[in-house]
């Protein structure tokens, strides 16, 4: 596995009858082979819900209790959420080297496709999966480095994007009006470098040794992820047990980031989560990443302080300082902003 054509794992997976032994989670990492149903599933909300008032109240509920929800009657038309998830299946589907000459365009490397995670060769363990990631600002930028396998990849993936933005402020300006912001507070820098990542997992030989994703919480403002319908990957972690998402059809799934944590001043938390591997079937979830701009201050909202008239729990960082800090220390760039 010299070049990344050899190293991503869908070239090979399906040789070994076992998970090579770089792939075997520790014993307190792994999945095992029951999920506690003792939890109600997280919250599914109609967004087509004209009570306005309720419907912020469930959300901020969810944000705050969960850190997920889903949501339904989105305005994201069905046809072209079953596109973009099929225009997926397809791009990983392809031959090895053409997924790499189509991810080898941008000069800055933004896109990209790698297997495990992103820094594989310092992972100590690797992840049962295949991932495409690249930026997809509302400004068009970047578009020129785009795949154009398969050949109507960036007409799909375009649509998508823009309607990804809008739901993210649709949700965010619920979510403002629930934590007493100005409903335009995260319109602009806050909202202005979202990426997109399709991660691809294929059937695993012992999924009970494996992750496709470890525990994490993400470093975003929030995170807006399309579930394959065929079968379920997801797990959130809610009071020390973890609860298996099930995918609804026609349903995103949000979740709160670490920076929207920040800005909230501890209102809203991110909540950890992972994906776990089958045997039977390959499963592909498309995530959309909302962040800022690299330069845009991330710090509590000084309108939420004086309101409640409670002490800054975090200190001011750019985002580009926290996306360096988080991607070197992890967990650990929670405390240091303590």
């Amino acid at each position: 596995m010299e070049s990344m054509d050899r190293m991503l794992l869908s070239s090979w997976y399906d040789v070994h009858s076992t998970v090579p032994s770089s792939y075997v989670q520790l014993p307190e990492n792994r999945p095992g082979k029951v999920v506690s149903s003792l939890h109600e599933p997280i919250p599914v909300i109609d967004l087509g819900e004209r009570d306005r008032p309720h419907l912020t109240k469930q959300i901020l509920k969810a944000s705050q209790e969960y850190g997920f929800f889903q949501v339904i009657n989105h305005g994201v038309s069905h046809d072209l959420m079953d596109e973009t998830l099929n225009i997926f299946k397809e791009f990983h589907g392809m031959p090895q080297k053409d997924k790499v000459n189509e991810c080898s365009k941008d000069p800055n490397g933004s896109c990209k496709i790698y297997t495990s995670g992103e820094n594989y060769k310092k992972d100590a363990t690797q992840y049962w999966k295949d991932s495409l990631m690249h930026p997809c600002p509302p400004s068009g930028e970047n578009f020129q480095y785009w795949p154009e396998k398969p050949s109507n990849y960036r007409e799909i993936v375009g649509k998508y994007s823009r309607e990804m933005n809008r739901l993210t402020l649709e949700i965010l300006e619920i979510l403002c009006e629930g934590l007493g912001l100005e409903r335009r507070y995260f319109c602009g820098g806050l909202c202005e470098n979202p990426s997109l990542a399709a991660h691809h997992y294929p059937p695993c030989p012992e999924p009970t040794l494996t992750l496709g994703l470890a525990k994490h919480k993400d470093p975003t403002i929030i995170t807006i992820l399309l579930q394959d319908k065929e079968v379920q990957g997801l797990q959130v972690l809610k009071d020390g047990t973890w609860i298996a998402v099930a995918p609804i059809p026609n349903a995103f799934v949000v979740n709160i980031g670490l920076l929207l944590q920040i800005i909230s001043n501890g209102r809203l938390a991110g909540v950890e989560h992972r994906a776990v591997t089958n045997s039977s079937i390959a499963r592909t979830s498309v995530v959309y990443f909302v962040y800022p701009s690299f330069e845009s201050n991330i710090e509590p909202a000084q309108a939420l302080l004086k309101e409640s008239n409670t002490p800054p729990l975090y200190k001011s960082i750019t985002c580009r300082e926290f996306r360096a800090n988080f991607f070197q220390k992890g967990p650990k760039v929670e405390e240091d902003l303590q």
